[in-house]
């Protein structure tokens, strides 16, 4: 015989009075969570008490009920009510819909399994809620306050809109996650959204963040130097669409149409091109996004000079140094830190700053002739490189007289040498042996042949006595460096020594790396320091002090460095010499600041070596991790992965370089270190003149800092 099914009796819901209610004591909702209480009575003063109380008739001590009810489940809701009750919103003797408790079970467990047992509204069905609302008219502002939530979270719920109905189906399936449906609302472009989830689903690789990156791997980043130059207003007004990221920090968006954005900005360049040129009178502008490093190779350059002082703003100086100094050394002998006198001298400071930073003028016969590069610095400023002579706008400068040969300087005869007849010669050269003709009292140029033999005795005398002062020898080869570095014509010296300003390479973004940059504002400091005129260059040398004079000399002669190896030169000493020379200043590409980047590295070699290179800084795994990749998401996630390692092609190791990596215990290349060639720590030897006549040795060590005026321009 078939048991009964036992029926169930549910609770019976009835209207009690406010004021029969209390809140019972086994409520377990302690802890304030969600949103307030004065929000949710504004809630329930707008459209009423959508969910009863749950309650439970108070017992005297015989067992007989008191007319009091007390409230375990719906605590809030009941703090809503009375605050309404206390703004005089609602009476209190309103009748409250409520579910009367009559089981043996205790209050705290209703009040428990009330709040257990409920479930949080899932996301997709919040935005399908406010979509309705959306659809009957009412805006973001509206929802955001009949909900008391944020208006950011109303857009971040409406932006899934912008999602894939396909993919949406998959998240309500619990097939994706919610941060991977907030990646995908990036972009209203479906196709693509199905497309890249199809190809990260397989690849096993579904993080928000590779989503993103493979949907705005086409577009421009807001933060771009071109859209910042641009701006974003101006791109918008043209047509330009920009995608925007509601869910993570995306720092203005990206620009979906780079063609465009590259338009404006080559439109803007040639405007401002234009405006420079005619505000100070240059004969020619050059515009581009960029310019390869060294493109001014071949031009003269030429510098402005600051202007000079006003007599209003040298007195306003010297007033300001006087209090600045006053109060920097009154405030050295203070025990105490005080911020008034902190920023009272970084106010003075500035102001001395303001006085110094002084505009610099330019020659106008050089202007006229001279010309500016402008192009895009990496902020999205103007770079503009002013005063640039190309070769044919040189002027014409005279040539000097022939030492010899050539015209008669009295008659402008010409003097010719009469051949031999005589059939004698002398190493292949023909000898007269007619006796010369009788002097006649005229002062002839000499020939050209005796010319060089004199000029050869002097050059060998002239060489053993430069010989014998090391100090004058140091100033004419710097003397040189300088006329060659930073002159373009009147390279007056004896030397030969070649210089190369630029390096022989043109590879993007070479010009800005942190190396150019500087040795570029040093070039640029000592070419305002410098005279104007090639002719005076070896006085200024003659009366530079000795530490100015040797910043200078390493200037110019860093600039005739070449360490690149190329196809047509591949001569090992050279690079052998730049592998001791690197030693010898413990230089090390590392230390240098030069990382492997998809451009710089790893998006110019195979997957065979980007694989090499993640094995090497970060073990086998991680080079599994990435193995199955197309070559551009490899190189892209091996660049982020190689982030920080201090990881290096062999190619670019130098000994400090394998130092730093024995240091940190890694294993990553097979350069040779210094105990395996058999090279001892670089010792170079200085002349007496550095010295003070003894012998001086630089060691494989961090050179110290050194103070002084010119110096410090060059730095």
């Amino acid at each position: 015989m078939a048991q009964a099914i036992q029926k169930i009796a549910l609770n019976v819901g009835r209207d009690i009075p406010f004021h029969k209610l209390v809140l019972s004591q086994d409520n377990v909702r302690k802890t304030k969570a969600g949103i307030s209480i004065e929000e949710l009575a504004d809630d329930i003063a707008r459209r009423g008490l959508l969910t009863s109380l749950n309650v439970r008739a108070e017992l005297d001590a015989e067992g007989k009920e008191t007319g009091i009810y007390r409230v375990p489940a719906g605590g809030r809701r009941y703090r809503a009510l009375k605050l309404l009750v206390d703004r005089k919103q609602l009476s209190k003797t309103t009748g409250v819909p409520c579910i009367v408790s009559t089981g043996t079970t205790l209050e705290a467990e209703d009040s428990l399994a009330e709040n257990v047992k409920r479930i949080d509204l899932h996301p997709l069905d919040a935005f399908r809620a406010m979509m309705a609302l959306r659809e009957e008219g009412f805006d973001e502002e509206e929802i955001a306050a009949r909900f008391h939530i944020s208006i950011a979270t109303v857009k971040q719920r409406l932006r899934l809109a912008s999602v894939s109905p396909c993919l949406l189906d998959l998240y309500a399936n619990d097939q994706m996650k919610l941060a991977q449906v907030m990646a995908f609302s990036i972009t209203k472009d479906h196709a693509r959204q199905e497309q890249v989830w199809e190809g990260v689903s397989r690849a096993q690789n579904a993080d928000p963040y590779y989503i993103r990156r493979l949907l705005t791997e086409t577009a421009v980043r807001a933060t771009d130097r071109r859209a910042v130059y641009v701006g974003i207003e101006a791109y918008e007004v043209a047509g330009g669409a920009i995608m925007r990221d509601l869910f993570e920090p995306d720092n203005g968006g990206w620009l979906q149409d780079p063609t465009l954005l590259e338009q404006l900005v080559l439109e803007k360049l040639a405007t401002d091109a234009e405006a420079l040129k005619a505000k100070e009178g240059w004969k020619w502008v050059d515009a581009a996004i960029d310019f390869h490093y060294g493109h001014g190779a071949g031009f003269r350059r030429f510098y402005g000079k600051s202007a000079e002082w006003s007599e209003d703003d040298r007195v306003r100086h010297d007033v300001v140094k006087a209090q600045y100094d006053k109060l920097d050394a009154d405030y050295a002998a203070a025990e105490t830190y005080c911020e008034e006198t902190e920023s009272r001298l970084e106010g003075l400071g500035n102001e001395l700053d303001a006085l110094n930073d002084r505009p610099y003028i330019f020659d106008p016969d050089d202007v006229a002739r001279g010309g500016v590069f402008i192009s895009l610095a990496a902020t999205g400023e103007l770079k503009i490189e002013r005063g640039y002579v190309r070769p044919e706008d040189e002027p014409v400068v005279e040539q000097d007289e022939p030492l010899g040969g050539g015209f008669d300087q009295d008659e402008g005869e010409e003097n010719t040498v009469e051949k031999s007849t005589s059939g004698v010669s002398v190493n292949g050269k023909p000898v007269s042996t007619e006796e010369p003709d009788e002097d006649d009292g005229r002062v002839r140029p000499l020939s050209d042949r005796l010319i060089e033999d004199l000029t050869a005795a002097r050059t060998l005398a002239l060489r053993n006595a430069l010989a014998n002062d090391p100090t004058i020898a140091f100033i004419a080869v710097l003397h040189l460096l300088v006329l060659k570095t930073f002159y373009y014509y009147g390279t007056a010296s004896c030397l030969d020594i070649t210089v190369q300003n630029s390096v022989p390479n043109q590879m993007h973004g070479l010009a800005e790396t942190v190396w150019a940059k500087e040795i570029d504002q040093r070039h640029e400091n000592w070419g305002h320091d410098l005279p104007d005129d090639a002719d005076e260059v070896w006085t200024y040398l003659v009366a530079l002090d000795q530490e100015s004079r040797m910043a200078l000399f390493a200037h110019c002669a860093a600039l005739t460095l070449n360490a690149t190896i190329q196809q047509w030169n591949r001569r090992a000493s050279e690079n052998d010499h730049a592998w001791q020379l690197a030693q010898a200043i413990s230089f090390g590409m590392v230390n240098a600041g030069w990382t492997p980047t998809v451009d710089s590295y790893l998006g110019r070699v195979t997957k065979a070596h980007i694989l090499q290179a993640v094995r090497e800084a970060k073990g086998e795994q991680a080079a599994r991790s990435i193995d199955h990749l197309k070559k551009p998401d490899m190189a892209r996630e091996a660049a982020r992965l190689l982030e920080g390692s201090g990881w290096l092609p062999e190619i670019l190791r130098y000994p400090a370089d394998d130092a730093l990596a024995k240091l940190a215990g890694s294993n990553r290349g097979n350069s040779p270190s210094v105990e395996d060639e058999g090279i001892p720590d670089a010792i170079v030897d200085l002349p007496a003149f550095e010295s003070n006549g003894s012998v001086a040795a630089i060691e494989w060590a961090e050179p110290e800092d050194t103070q002084g005026g010119h110096h410090d321009a060059a730095e």
